[in-house]
């Protein structure tokens, strides 16, 4: 996440992916300072005690095809899908931004999950103004368009 949420006075919890928690391993005790909050990826065990407070807002970037599916699905085998999962029944406002390809954009299941959440509340922000996929291997990823994201975000609270 860029830097910019420091500068907007934003209390922030990174949760992952179990990949991207793979992926950040080396980084996570950085991100952890960063934030001032522990990363999670996993679920925490029956009775231990939530170690970040509810949120007001939660932001959903960059969001896999298969993040994607399995949050308009309902699919919680991973963490961070259960923790939208319950944000979007608990109307928390939630703004989601994709990072896919156009091979993934083209499965007929992509466009009716991302129908799914718009319908639901979430602001998905995809498409002109937002997240335009590119052919596949073709990305930039210094491309993603986080100011769009961050004003979705924004504009919910």
């Amino acid at each position: 996440m860029p830097a910019c949420w420091c500068s907007v006075g934003w209390d922030v919890c990174l949760g992952l992916t179990p990949t991207a928690a793979r992926w950040l391993h080396e980084s996570l005790d950085s991100l952890d300072a960063l934030t001032g909050r522990p990363v999670r990826w996993d679920y925490r065990f029956p009775g231990d005690p939530d170690v970040w407070p509810k949120p007001d807002a939660i932001l959903v970037a960059p969001t896999t095809f298969n993040t994607v599916n399995a949050w308009a699905l309902g699919l919680t085998d991973k963490w961070l899908v259960g923790v939208i999962a319950e944000g979007t029944g608990k109307h928390i406002p939630i703004a989601m931004m994709p990072c896919v390809n156009s091979a993934y954009t083209a499965h007929p299941q992509f466009e009716r999950s991302i129908e799914t959440l718009r319908g639901a509340g979430v602001s998905v922000v995809y498409g002109e103004g937002g997240f335009v996929p590119t052919e596949p291997g073709q990305g930039d990823r210094s491309a993603y368009p986080w100011p769009a994201e961050l004003k979705a975000i924004s504009d919910l609270l």
